[in-house]
């Protein structure tokens, strides 16, 4: 058995730069993690310091309950796949996925059964007697997956170890990926920038921003209920579509969202997990409305007049930016219709609703959320100006002194 737990790890680097705020996270025997966000965003210094690469500033790493922060690398059992993994050009594949094994002194009888399941599993069976040069960038990434699996960690770290794979060749690795977490004991953190590759291979998600933790939950979960607007924008594909600059308005019978496209009445559920909605109804506080492309839909005669700027098909949907004149918003074009008295129509029991200046989300989980009883699923992120504040401050000083003569 094998279970991670970080806690409030911080990482702090001498130029001044941070990489990680406070991060507090799990994974358990079996579980996939993956930790997905854009180019510095935290990822490697995070799996740098569960592996103990590096030392965080602040904040503790736990392996099987036991505290690892200051243990060596040898001693936390962890194998990391770093991305562009190098062999070792010498040696051919067996050698390569055998060299930590032989460095350990386990026996040659061990060694071998652990490198041919490992093959086998990978589908390295054929190249086990060719040097690295005469493979293919994914079959040597494959080499440097099976050179850890065979040393059976109770933790395996993956650092983008598909960047620089052709597409084709990516998804088949992935499923190959996928396979060998569903064969073999241990936590599987996997870090990626590649939305499609966490949703493919997450059991959960976490999602990172400039080296802040913004939501973890598994896939459904971050889709259907974002914490914030940050989530809501980075997990879907096409992209979820805001209203801004909208506010709630009270109504005989109930409430409303106004904002310049239009008058948006909600339905029962949702006015059910606004708690704050009479706050803001009597406030006038601004909200930012999001409605996914595929609750949307372009129909003949919608409720909001539109014209069709253009179209797009994606996974054979069609997709269409409309426009009021007043904001674009990308919907389901029914019909492949693109002229004629054309309008949208929403499903507003899908509709997402959070605060303008704090960009947190102001609606409550319903029966809908699936309770993973995971503590790091009831985080909540930074308002975005607090979080704003704190990414400028912790960025290195620049050296504005002038060069002497």
């Amino acid at each position: 058995m094998a279970s991670l737990i970080l806690k409030d790890i911080t990482k702090k680097y001498p130029s001044g730069a941070t990489a990680l705020h406070n991060v507090s996270l799990e994974a358990d025997d079996r579980e996939f993690l993956v930790i997905v966000g854009g180019e510095k965003c935290g990822k490697t210094s995070l799996l740098k310091v569960i592996a103990g690469v590096e030392d965080p500033t602040s904040g503790s790493v736990f392996i099987d309950g036991k505290d690892v922060t200051d243990e060596d690398v040898k001693d936390r059992d962890a194998a990391m796949v770093f991305r562009g993994e190098t062999l070792i050009p010498t040696l051919n594949v067996y050698d390569n996925m055998a060299i930590g094994l032989k460095l350990r002194k386990v026996s040659q009888e061990v060694i071998d059964k652990r490198v041919k399941t490992a093959a086998g599993i990978l589908g390295l069976n054929e190249v086990l007697y060719r040097k690295p040069k005469t493979l293919s960038a994914a079959l040597r990434q494959r080499v440097a997956i099976a050179r850890a699996v065979i040393r059976e960690p109770r933790l395996y770290l993956f650092d983008e170890p598909l960047a620089g794979i052709d597409e084709n060749l990516r998804r088949e690795t992935l499923s190959v990926i996928a396979n060998l977490q569903a064969r073999l004991d241990g936590a599987f953190v996997y870090a990626t920038k590649n939305l499609s590759e966490a949703l493919t291979l997450g059991t959960r998600i976490a999602v990172l921003k400039n080296g802040f933790l913004q939501q973890a939950d598994t896939p459904s979960n971050l889709y259907d209920y974002p914490a914030n607007t940050f989530v809501a924008f980075f997990i879907g594909s096409p992209t979820i579509n805001f209203i801004e600059k909208a506010k709630i308005v009270k109504e005989e019978g109930g409430y409303a969202a106004s904002a310049a496209c239009g008058k948006f009445v909600l339905p029962e559920n949702i006015v059910k997990r606004f708690g704050a909605i009479e706050d803001y109804a009597s406030g006038g506080r601004e909200v930012i409305l999001g409605i996914r492309p595929e609750d949307i839909k372009c129909v003949e005669g919608g409720s909001i007049p539109v014209k069709v700027e253009k179209t797009e098909e994606c996974d054979g949907v069609v997709y269409a930016d409309c426009t009021d004149g007043n904001v674009i918003l990308r919907a389901t074009l029914a019909a492949d219709k693109k002229k004629g008295n054309l309008g949208l129509e929403a499903d507003l029991s899908r509709l997402y609703i959070f605060d303008a200046e704090t960009r947190l989300t102001l609606l409550s989980r319903d029966a809908g959320y699936k309770d993973t009883g995971k503590k790091d699923a009831d985080f909540v992120p930074l308002p975005y100006k607090e979080e704003l504040r704190l990414s400028e401050s912790s960025k290195p000083e620049k050296n504005t002194a002038k060069k002497k003569k």
